[in-house]
């Protein structure tokens, strides 16, 4: 897996295997370093609804098309770092997805050409202030907290992405169980639909869209993002003063 990290103020790239990361020949322990964001994105494209099992569990109507919102790069966070919950908390979800990192800029690509213009996958949580989001009709405030798009903790390429298991944990209690085999939308179809609307910048990340088994954050909690053969996400619920958890 190859992960970006933070050492003695300076960035690099690595290979992440077990519990350290190799880069230029020398060996560095996780305890010793910062693991950071696996891309630095223009923008971060989500997807709404793209799992069977969730419309089922919400009583909704499978989309005829993709259903898309933006989270700001300011959202983002890395793996093993801490989400942040507002003073406005009334309740904190997480929802487990698989996210593709655009690798080059690209406009109108086929769902048939999609692998051509992807870097490669990553764990994504798209956190969520679900009080908000019902307050305000639309996803916007509920979706873009600081710290509300924790990513990582790195990227792996040349993978299928057709039959992943997808899970999530809190407090080492498993949350969601799924595959995305129960996509709506398939990778290709997603890169195929936003590139028709919006250029994709390189470093540019699509979150595919969460199964079912979404509940509440609390705080102290350690949530954690599964994807077969991508890794695991790992971040602890904090909570900004005067947040009401």
């Amino acid at each position: 897996m190859l992960v970006r990290f933070e050492f003695e103020g300076k960035k690099y790239e690595g290979i992440m295997a077990d519990e350290s990361i190799t880069c230029g020949g020398l060996s560095y322990e996780l305890d010793d370093i910062r693991i950071l964001p696996p891309a630095a994105p223009t923008k971060i494209v989500c997807i709404g609804l793209n799992y069977t099992d969730h419309a089922e569990e919400l009583g909704m109507k499978i989309p005829d098309e993709p259903i898309i919102f933006l989270k700001p790069p300011s959202s983002l966070i890395g793996h093993n770092s801490s989400i942040l919950v507002p003073r406005e908390n009334g309740r904190v979800d997480y929802e487990a997805e698989l996210a593709v990192i655009i690798g080059t800029r690209c406009k109108n690509v086929s769902a048939s050409s999609a692998a051509d213009v992807i870097m490669g996958y990553s764990c994504f949580n798209d956190v969520t202030e679900r009080t908000l989001q019902k307050k305000d009709g639309q996803w916007t405030r509920a979706k873009s907290f600081d710290t509300f798009a924790p990513l990582g903790p790195g990227t792996v390429s040349d993978i299928d992405t057709s039959n992943l298991r997808i899970t999530s944990r809190v407090n080492a209690e498993l949350k969601q169980d799924s595959s995305t085999s129960k996509m709506i939308f398939s990778v290709g179809e997603l890169v195929e639909f936003i590139s028709s609307i919006m250029t994709l910048e390189k470093g540019d990340v699509i979150s595919t869209g969460t199964p079912a088994g979404v509940e509440q954050l609390k705080r102290g909690d350690i949530v954690e993002v599964e994807i077969e053969d991508v890794g695991i996400l790992r971040n602890t619920v904090k909570c900004q003063p005067n947040a009401a958890l």
